[in-house]
């Protein structure tokens, strides 16, 4: 959905101050709807043990305060200095995205095969993630993403304070969307009929995603067309 961020930076001329907080802002809530991050929550949200929503939604401002943080971090450098991460580290990092999908797929996996998703509620008894399980889950993905955030925004915004102020707002939208995808899962899986559904749908779910973190993996080495 790159096209799509570059669509809304358009809207953006650098130099007006409430067009430029208004485009980040937008940057920011819509970052959360990327493919990548949609497996990782679903996943993350589902292999925990309470599946309710406000324990849905502590997950998910963990993760937006990793992911967040991340993205700050490395996106200061470009927004300021045009200072990219070598290649060689872009591709670990998108790479290493890519795993941490796959680990929370197979986590996934593992626990619908020993019955923690059962129709008895035997979920109750698997281990629950932490918070700082998911904010480290935040750091690593949020590393992923930085150099195309730098990108949009050193096209659109010429001045410094501007720029690095609109990074700010960026990071602090997507970890608010981020808590708002993550507490709407949690409400859909809280729900009676998500209840019932979520044995059958657990195996789908999580081949699916296990299949996508392999595929982004493999493209952010470059051995597979890679979209992102």
């Amino acid at each position: 959905m790159f096209g799509l961020d570059e669509r809304i930076a358009s809207f953006s001329n650098g130099t007006t101050l409430l067009i430029v907080v208004g485009v980040s802002m937008l940057l920011g809530l819509r970052h959360a709807s990327d493919p990548d991050h949609l497996a990782a929550v679903t996943t993350m949200i589902a292999s925990g043990r309470e599946r309710a929503a406000h324990r849905a939604a502590r997950l998910g401002l963990s993760w937006g305060l990793g992911h967040a943080t991340s993205l700050f971090a490395f996106g200061l450098p470009v927004v300021l200095y045009s200072a990219y991460l070598p290649g060689i580290v872009q591709r670990a990092a998108e790479t290493s995205v890519g795993f941490m999908i796959v680990l929370l797929s197979l986590l996934l996996l593992s626990r619908w095969r020993r019955g923690f998703y059962g129709r008895r509620g035997r979920h109750a008894h698997g281990p629950a993630r932490t918070g700082l399980q998911a904010y480290g889950i935040g750091l690593v993905h949020g590393m992923g993403g930085t150099a195309g955030v730098g990108l949009l925004l050193l096209a659109t915004i010429q001045s410094r304070p501007l720029a690095v102020a609109a990074l700010g707002i960026f990071a602090a939208c997507t970890a608010l969307s981020m808590v708002v995808l993550s507490t709407g899962f949690g409400l859909a899986l809280a729900s009676a009929p998500g209840r019932r559904s979520f044995q059958l749908l657990a195996p789908a779910l999580g081949t699916a995603s296990l299949a996508f973190g392999v595929w982004y993996a493999l493209g952010a080495q470059g051995l597979v067309p890679y979209a992102f």
